[in-house]
């Protein structure tokens, strides 16, 4: 017994150590910083009668000026951009989701606009486009941001189609060729990312990518190192970069585009792929249609970012990019895809918020709903743990008399075992059975994006932190969560039938003690959920222990009498 409570206490902790020192991302803080001085400011909002302007890079000798750079506003009930007049990209994106989520840093994150290769082997440039209009305000049907402009001798048509409901950008580009011959140019829509964001002081609240998802022929890769080498060209259903919470990927819905991912600021050359490193990762769609005289080609490509909400990725096809990662499995069987058991426990913990209003009541529902399901498997190996409780004296027994013999020592525990009809895996086979429903339990927790700045118990707030808990997805301010995680942790080994050597233990008795360290960061919904656990293994073992100790009353009362 005392080897079955180590080995579920090691592997407890290794799956904690490992998974917050590879998965868990580091929590946000409250206020995104100041920009860096070697960052380039974000323009200003434009007012809708006299936007902005900006001056555009110096033209080459070759080449016509560069018309000046305009800004256009994009109002909507989920998120505020800027669009500019540069091949349509988004000068900023902050989303509206429980406070302000930047997805665009003007020269560190964001896409860089519509770009045109002519003849597929010059490098691309951003197209200078002209805006239909300088302001767009969402409110109960989608609408519409026509830009238009000239390339190398093609007219190019840009329209963007933003919606009130979701966080999906539509654009649709049309070329056409007025000229008397067939031209063959590479159209590139282009997003780009700070290679090390894990290794910068610089935090904020929006999105800053850790991987690079791809999805191509049916299976989804990824790629968790921004900073090595790669160049990704490829037929693919989409590309995206990625963080745990939000995510920005594009999406291709015409044929002839393909997938793009490399190592720098630039896309690879469209004849050679080669690629300098210049500290970005740069994802893109890119289509290289040849277009006849007098003809015009047409492609669509979805642009999302925002949070990674399950329903809204899985209408766009996006909801691979969900980790939930995988429940290590001996090698012939592979591994069991924690998708299976975390996506209906996601879908069944956003229903209940639904009905009861509050995520941190819908962690409690949900924690007992689970306790209750397997409230059978919980009984039968308590019962086998008091079983082989009971029969400790006489192994003991067995051990001092052949303890010079290994081999008779294991065949008379067995018969033992056999005559009181008592299973030694009894106590560890149910627990097991349990083991993966409770990892994706706490998977689906640490994805879940719907907990970021979620309330449970939120008094207000005190100078610079939180009374109570006011964010699930934020560790607990005054660390009275994980303390009482620890109580209610070691009150439950006490109350576990235990055996063996008392000084294994007395050690055991250590583990609330590490685990408390080890769950004063981690997010406030994760802590809630053990913590309940560990309330309701007490309760499950105080009313099994229940009619032992009435027995045990009633036989003290009527030997009184006697």
């Amino acid at each position: 017994m005392e080897k079955r409570a180590i080995l579920a206490a090691v592997l407890m902790a290794a799956v904690f150590i490992v998974y917050q020192t590879f998965f868990f991302p580091e929590p946000p803080p409250q206020k995104p910083p100041a920009q860096s001085a070697t960052q380039a400011p974000v323009a200003p909002t434009p007012a809708p009668a006299a936007p902005p302007t900006s001056p555009a890079p110096a033209p080459r000798a070759s080449q016509a000026p560069r018309p000046l750079q305009r800004l256009a506003t994009v109002e909507s009930p989920l998120y505020r951009a800027v669009v500019s007049s540069e091949g349509g990209k988004l000068q900023e994106l902050v989303l509206r989701y429980r406070g302000e989520k930047p997805m665009v840093i003007v020269g560190d994150l964001g896409p860089a606009g519509l770009q045109l290769a002519p003849g597929g082997n010059s490098p691309g440039e951003v197209v200078p486009m002209s805006f239909d209009k300088d302001a767009l305000f969402i409110t109960d049907k989608p609408g519409e941001l026509v830009l238009s402009g000239e390339a190398a001798g093609l007219k190019i048509r840009q329209t963007l189609r933003f919606h009130p409901d979701g966080y999906a950008i539509d654009a649709n580009i049309r070329v056409e060729n007025p000229g008397a011959a067939p031209r063959t140019t590479v159209l590139s829509f282009p997003w780009f990312t700070r290679q090390t964001w894990r290794a910068t002081p610089e935090k904020f609240q929006g999105q800053h990518p850790t991987e690079i998802v791809v999805a191509t022929q049916g299976s989804v890769n990824r790629i968790d190192d921004l900073v090595a080498a790669y160049n990704i060209v490829a037929d693919g259903d989409w590309i995206a970069l990625d963080s745990v919470w939000y995510l920005a990927a594009l999406v291709p819905k015409a044929p002839g585009f393909k997938v793009v991912a490399a190592t720098d600021g630039k896309l690879p050359d469209a004849k050679t792929g080669d690629t300098t490193p210049a500290g970005r990762a740069t994802i893109a769609v890119r289509a290289t249609p040849t277009i006849g005289p007098g003809q015009a080609w047409e492609g669509n490509v979805v642009l999302y970012a925002g949070p990674k909400e399950y329903d809204r990725l899985k209408a766009l096809g996006l909801q691979d990019t969900i980790n939930f990662g995988g429940f290590p499995l001996p090698r012939k069987w592979g591994g069991l895809p924690m998708e299976w058991l975390g996506v209906p426990i996601l879908l069944l913990l956003n229903w209940t918020f639904k009905h009861v209003g509050n995520y941190g009541v819908a962690i409690i529902l949900l924690t007992v709903v689970s306790k209750v399901l397997f409230y059978p498997l919980t009984v039968k190996s308590m019962r086998s743990m008091k079983a082989m409780q009971a029969l400790q004296p006489q192994v003991n027994t067995l051990r001092s008399k052949y303890q010079k013999d290994p081999q008779a020592l294991q065949r008379e525990t067995l018969a033992l075992y056999k005559k009181h009809r008592v299973n030694p895996m009894g106590g560890c086979l149910p627990m097991i059975a349990q083991v993966p429903i409770f990892y994706a339990l706490y998977l689906a927790l640490s994805v879940a994006v719907e907990l970021q700045g979620s309330p449970f118990l939120c008094f207000g707030h005190f100078i610079w932190f939180d009374l109570w808990i006011c964010d699930l997805a934020a560790h607990d301010p005054i660390y009275v969560l994980p303390v009482l995680m620890g109580i209610t942790m070691f009150v439950q080994q006490k109350m576990t039938p235990t055996m063996g050597d008392p000084r294994q233990a007395r050690m055991m008795l250590f583990m609330p003690i590490i685990f408390t360290f080890m769950f004063l960061n981690l997010p406030s919904g994760l802590v809630l959920y053990w913590t309940v656990s560990n309330i309701l293994q007490i309760l499950q073992q105080k009313l099994m222990d229940r009619p032992a100790r009435t027995r045990a009353t009633r036989e003290a009362k009527d030997a009184g009498r006697a």
